[in-house]
């Protein structure tokens, strides 16, 4: 509305300057030549009272300045009658042809080369333009315009689900994630993605609706990790802390090693006053650490030593348990034995070979503790 109007007042402008010299009247010569001779008749006067001239000079001037006059009103009488009014007529006629041809002309060059049925572009589009391409807000605008000429494009909500998080767009965050269920179908990882982006909406309250779409990725998958924290996230907004803290005490005991996870897990649980599970058999209990600390290095060394050759055993009859193999190669790391941390990830390797996940879980671990 406000470009409008400023070509508008644009074209107003315009129109003035070409009308007002073609509206103007010609002031007639005579009428100035008038005044001055009467102005120069007084001054003669005014002259003779003060005895500046004489008599005659006065008589002779009053002559001349007279004659002039005469001769100046026979002038204007003429031109007054010989005057021809066809000028004032064209000035008016071009003033009209003006008015009228430069907004036309204006309206006309515009639908020429201008584009007036292009719709308006939304201003985000627009200044995510003026920036680097691969900026943020211009990735998030090429994606948007893609997914607009493709709606049932999958990845494109893929990548700006996680993005509209980060950004503080929860609404849009949860309507990328329907899209993403809508089109993909269910799994664990699409419903805890939904109910976090739906927590996240309600200022870190699990709704009813979040919740429920934690119970459906548990119900896919058990160990889900994001659906497991945010049911204890759950139980503890409606008061039940003790079950918090079974839930994320179960996450952490499920945990492998390095996970960069745990440290939020165990900061809820300390919320909630609860401790930190203890490692399970085969490595030391309460009771063990206590012992430990009362023997000698060289006993304490031969107790963890002990033990683990207790748990290498066990993964020679059972080879199946990859967090015993995680325990085991980190066991010899911190003994100093590299070698056979390294043995034990081959012997992984061969115990996993027919279990794809546990495998692909193995060598993440592999990889964290530099044995790759």
């Amino acid at each position: 509305m406000t470009l409008w109007l400023t070509f508008a007042l644009m074209t107003a402008a315009a129109i003035f300057a070409v009308l007002w010299p073609l509206g103007r009247r010609k002031v007639a010569q005579g009428g100035t030549d008038f005044a001055v001779y009467q102005d120069q008749l007084a001054e003669v006067g005014r002259d003779r009272a003060a005895g500046l001239i004489g008599e005659a000079e006065a008589e002779a001037a009053r002559i001349e300045i007279s004659r002039r006059l005469i001769a100046a009103a026979d002038a204007a009488a003429n031109a007054a009658s010989t005057a021809d009014p066809s000028p004032l007529w064209r000035r008016r006629v071009t003033a009209t042809i003006g008015l009228l041809a430069l907004p036309v002309g204006a309206a006309a060059l515009y639908l020429m080369i201008g584009s007036p049925d292009l719709p308006g572009e939304p201003l985000g589009p627009r200044l995510a333009a003026l920036h680097d391409d691969r900026s943020i807000a211009g990735m998030i605008a090429q994606v948007e315009n893609h997914l607009r000429a493709h709606p049932d494009d999958v990845r494109g909500y893929g990548v700006l689900a996680p993005i509209y998080l980060r950004l503080g767009r929860m609404s849009d965050a949860v309507e990328a994630r329907r899209k993403i269920l809508k089109l993909a179908g269910d799994s664990a990882d699409r419903e805890a993605d939904l109910g976090e982006a739906l927590t996240a909406a309600a200022n870190s309250v699990v709704t009813d609706e979040a919740k429920s779409a934690f119970d459906k990725a548990l119900a896919l998958d058990n160990k889900n990790v994001k659906a497991r924290f945010f049911s204890g996230m759950a139980a503890q907004q409606d008061g039940k802390n003790d079950k918090a803290a079974e839930i994320w005490r179960g996450l952490l005991a499920d945990a492998p090693p390095g996970a960069p996870w745990a440290a939020t897990v165990r900061e809820a649980l300390a919320q909630v006053g609860g401790a930190p599970p203890i490692a399970s058999e085969p490595g030391p209990n309460a009771q063990d650490v206590a012992a430990a600390s009362k023997m000698s290095e060289q006993d304490r060394g031969d107790m963890i030593r002990g033990m683990v050759a207790r748990l290498a055993d066990r993964l020679k009859l059972d080879g199946s348990d990859v967090d015993g193999w995680q325990r085991l190669m980190r066991a010899y790391l911190v003994l100093g034995e590299r070698d056979k941390a390294a043995a034990a990830a081959a012997d992984a390797r061969r115990a996993l070979a027919s279990n794809p996940d546990k495998l692909r879980e193995l060598e993440d671990a592999i990889k964290s503790l530099g044995l790759s």
